[in-house]
């Protein structure tokens, strides 16, 4: 067994309804696909029709599972609401959601118009907050049970710059986890979240890192493991999170990044890169003055 490899049982998701927004492509489909093969039914929203389409009959036939897409913008409540009622009676019930639709870009801040900065706080804040606010009076007014899982970043807890609409929009997503977890846990609503490390998808890491950047500010360089991650790793945490197995986890979020963002955090990580021979230099400099 590894790290490429499901964890969890066959059938430990059987019955389980689960919703995943951006669920077309990227990381919601790796974690969609994960979800079928342990039993569960999809529904899996993002804007463009055609692309959950094609996810959605390529993942039925590679699962034997049932998806249903469902075209949505998940900045528009009304629209969120449509979504989730079509969700709910296709199926029957929805038992979970994963919040995992987002925007980024790479931008200094200041070359930022007013539009870029919104729409990143709309999609990622407002999105999570249309779907979460839905899903949750719904399984409320139903006295039923239910799990949000939601994906933020590491840098949603440290901030980063360059990408401030983003970090500014995950922190806000962490804090209504955290937040929910303590409000809601009591009606039996599990709320958790995934910090992802670098784990490549075709569109987000063409945007974030084009061209030559790419191998410039090569992700796995600043992973202590020295790997970026395999979606298998990152569905195999999520499916847990949704699964029976993690009823008393509520209100954490987990980091899944090979100690990338610790890596960044200590002020002297840096020095990973001296040499052998600069180290023999500072050991001597250091003994002449013991």
């Amino acid at each position: 067994m590894n790290y490429k490899e499901g964890m969890l049982v066959h059938g430990a998701l059987d019955n389980q309804v689960i919703l995943v927004t951006g669920g077309g492509t990227g990381l919601g489909a790796s974690m969609s696909r994960y979800f079928l093969s342990l039993g569960a039914k999809l529904v899996i929203s993002s804007r463009k029709l055609a692309v959950l389409e094609a996810t959605a009959d390529a993942l039925e036939k590679e699962t034997g599972g049932l998806v249903l897409p469902l075209a949505c913008d998940i900045r528009d409540h009304n629209a969120v609401s449509e979504m989730y009622g079509k969700a709910k009676s296709h199926f029957g019930k929805v038992d979970a959601v994963v919040n995992n639709a987002a925007a980024n870009f790479i931008s200094p801040t200041q070359r930022l118009s007013p539009n870029a900065f919104h729409t990143i706080l709309d999609i990622v804040l407002k999105g999570t907050s249309n779907m979460t606010l839905i899903a949750g009076q719904d399984w409320i007014k139903d006295q039923k049970s239910g799990v949000f899982l939601n994906i933020v970043t590491t840098y949603a807890s440290t901030g980063s710059a360059f990408v401030v609409p983003s970090a500014a929009a995950k922190a806000g997503v962490l804090a209504m986890t955290r937040s929910l977890a303590v409000e809601w846990g009591p009606l039996g609503i599990r709320s958790n979240a995934i910090a992802p490390g670098p784990f490549p998808t075709e569109g987000a890491w063409e945007r974030l890192l084009p061209g030559h950047m790419a191998e410039k500010f090569n992700p796995a360089k600043r992973v202590p493991l020295g790997r970026v991650g395999d979606h298998q790793e990152l569905a195999n945490l999520a499916a847990y999170l949704i699964s029976p197995f993690s009823a008393f986890v509520n209100g954490e979020v987990i980091t899944i990044d090979g100690g990338e963002w610790l890596q960044g955090a200590g002020q002297f990580n840096g020095f990973r890169e001296v040499k052998e021979e600069e180290w023999n230099a500072l050991t001597s400099k250091r003994k002449k003055t013991d």
